[in-house]
């Protein structure tokens, strides 16, 4: 073995005996979930052609901070897991659903965002497709879908989160940062926990930006899907109304017909479509 090698690696060990890690600040790590869905008004599938809307699971806490406010699922980083492990694991013990992937919206870290000390948060993007029921668990009351509207008027914006008669408001400004990545600041959030109001935000900029390929709107869809479907879906997430001739010029290079059609229904049976 090279005698420098091996001179390395018996500083490196001895370097590592002495190295005393309570030195330094070491911030909690925690993990928030943005899982979205899409849900019709009357609580029917989309294949009725009632309204779509996008939806959000949020969760009651049980405990302080900020108790009985509504949340996000999250939690505590375990020394046993990765990021990711814990961002699975917290979603599915606070509400009972589970994401098939998690997309990474950012790291959230301002130093007062959290009154129980220094704790940074990740943040990550789900979609759910399927029809789980979440249910409360571990430090959560209550686990409930809402459905979202996020409007911008310039810099302005208004995020409206509602299930039945609760209705939570939030006002924010629009804010571009130095790698020109959509931000946010709150202005009144407080009806949500901590800064979930600017994650939510952030997590809703970034869905539709990136739906503009089609390619994230498609997972909230099944395999095959019609694409009346489609269009509705699409204008959920991106909060428009679009002509279905001009729609459907502009999806035909994302999607393929098949030859099936959709069974089931009175009407004249519709094509299914696939992604390309």
């Amino acid at each position: 073995m090279n005698s420098k090698k091996v001179t390395n690696n018996f500083e490196e060990k001895e370097f590592l005996k002495s190295y005393n890690i309570e030195m330094y600040d070491r911030p909690s790590i925690t993990t928030d979930i943005v899982a979205f869905k899409i849900r019709s008004k009357e609580g029917d599938t989309y294949r009725h052609n009632a309204k779509s809307n996008l939806s959000i699971l949020l969760v009651r806490r049980g405990e302080y901070p900020f108790k009985d406010k509504w949340a996000l699922p999250g939690g505590f980083l375990r020394k046993e897991e990765t990021i990711e492990e814990c961002a699975y694991r917290e979603i599915k013990e606070e509400t009972g659903v589970l994401p098939v992937s998690l997309m990474p919206i950012g790291v959230f870290s301002d130093i007062d965002r959290d009154p129980r000390g220094r704790i940074v948060s990740n943040a990550y993007l789900s979609i759910i497709s399927d029809d789980a029921t979440p249910f409360a668990g571990t430090d959560a009351t209550e686990a409930k879908w809402f459905d979202v509207s996020f409007e911008e008027l310039n810099d302005d914006c208004k995020l409206t989160l509602s299930n039945e008669n609760i209705v939570i408001e939030c006002q924010l400004k629009k804010l571009e940062t130095i790698f020109k990545k959509t931000d946010f600041g709150i202005i009144n959030g407080d009806q949500l926990a901590f800064d979930h109001a600017r994650i939510i935000s952030t997590a809703i900029a970034l869905l539709r930006e990136s739906s503009k390929d089609y390619d994230l709107i498609l997972d909230f869809l099944p395999e095959k899907f019609t694409l009346t479907e489609l269009q509705n879906v699409t204008e959920a997430i991106m909060n428009v109304t679009l002509t279905p001739a001009n729609f459907r010029r502009k999806v035909s290079e994302f999607v393929m017909e098949t030859d099936e059609q959709l069974s089931g229904v009175g009407h004249r049976p519709a094509k299914l479509f696939k992604r390309k």
